[in-house]
């Protein structure tokens, strides 16, 4: 598909620099199966969904994952210093990173790194795009928590290009049942939940499953080429446990809907979905990209924030309610001056017949 067709002008005053507050004041853009709309807010989800409905979580926990430091080459008489800055994204063993760089081109295998006041590093390869793989001194559990107590937290260039990162988004940019250490971008939706917003959709009969999905940089970045056909999506580790699967059939079975928190567990839900659309557990990367056309198998609502005009977190949403009623949806949303991107306000989506 032609991808400027999920291009939008955003004001730029709409892109949210702070969360709502308390979490669950968020707005809510409701968009029916028939693609009416109508206007809510994130606490009203206890009135929006079924008894019998089985939320689905993403509960991977974001790391510190932005560090700064000075890259050393060279000895006595020879040595240069030269700042740098580092995106943590994947890790490949115990005391191994794959980072982005900036600036990458002062960077090469052998290079010495030491990084806040306590970390030091040695770049092992460099690879395309500013990517480098850096060994620790450290390793496991310690790395671990060198790099919380040294990192900042890892806000996608949209805020940080207009503040930095403070004390506030250590806990701003995490969702309250965070688990899993391993992503560098907070799977946003989950971003609205309060303790006391799931105490009422449990009042309400709505019950809750967790999968995991690591989230990386990708996630932020627009698609570059003019066809989607062309695009290569990123990849990200996917974890849908067994018991997570056999409950989520059992309440399918039973008449019950899945209702995904987030693309990244639509994402895992559909990964790990049979062609039938019954899910097997699954633990491996997932690259699926969902575009209009794509048949889905598993969701039946998804709760996602507003994304940004060509990236394939958009094409995912037209793809669920179709791509004229997304244009249109987010055209209201702007409209109503809704908050847009990582901080900002969400939709509930109802999906509709597909032939």
């Amino acid at each position: 598909m032609d991808v400027s067709l999920f291009d939008f002008e955003l004001p730029e005053e709409l892109i949210a620099l702070r969360p709502a507050e308390p979490r669950d004041s968020a707005r809510l853009l409701v968009v029916g199966a028939d693609g009416r709309f109508a206007h809510a807010q994130v606490r009203d989800l206890p009135q929006l969904l079924r008894r019998d409905d089985v939320m689905v979580v993403n509960d991977t926990k974001v790391i510190q994952a932005r560090l700064r430091g000075l890259r050393v080459r060279g000895g006595l008489g020879e040595k240069t210093e030269a700042k740098v800055e580092l995106l943590l994204h994947r890790r490949t063993a115990p005391d191994r990173f794959l980072a982005f760089a900036r600036p990458a081109k002062k960077l090469h295998p052998g290079d010495a790194l030491f990084l806040g006041e306590s970390i030091a590093a040695n770049i092992v390869a460099r690879g395309a795009a500013g990517e480098v793989e850096i060994a620790f001194a450290l390793s496991g559990a310690r790395l671990d928590a060198a790099i919380a107590a040294e990192g900042e937290t890892p806000l996608p260039p949209y805020i940080v290009g207009k503040r930095k990162a403070d004390a506030r988004d250590a806990a701003d940019y995490q969702t309250i049942y965070a688990r899993e250490k391993g992503s560098v971008a907070a799977p946003t939706a989950g971003l609205h939940f309060t303790p006391e917003l799931f105490q009422r959709l449990a009042e309400a009969g709505v019950a809750r499953a967790s999968v995991t999905l690591h989230v990386g940089p990708g996630t932020f970045l627009p698609v570059a080429v003019a066809d989607t056909a062309a695009h290569k999506m990123h990849t990200e580790a996917a974890i849908l446990p067994g018991e997570t699967a056999e409950r989520l059939n059992a309440a399918r079975a039973q008449g019950g809907r899945i209702v995904a928190v987030g693309t990244t567990s639509l994402r895992t839900l559909e990964s790990a979905a049979d062609p039938d659309g019954r899910l097997q557990a699954m633990a491996r990367e997932t690259d699926i990209f969902i575009t209009p056309g794509y048949k889905f198998r598993t969701a039946d609502v998804l709760l996602t924030n507003f994304h940004l005009p060509r990236s394939t977190l958009f094409m995912l949403v037209s793809a669920f309610c179709g791509l004229e009623t997304m244009q249109r949806a987010y055209a209201e949303a702007i409209a109503e001056r809704y908050r847009f991107y990582s901080y900002g306000d969400a939709c509930l989506l109802f999906r509709g017949h597909q032939s």
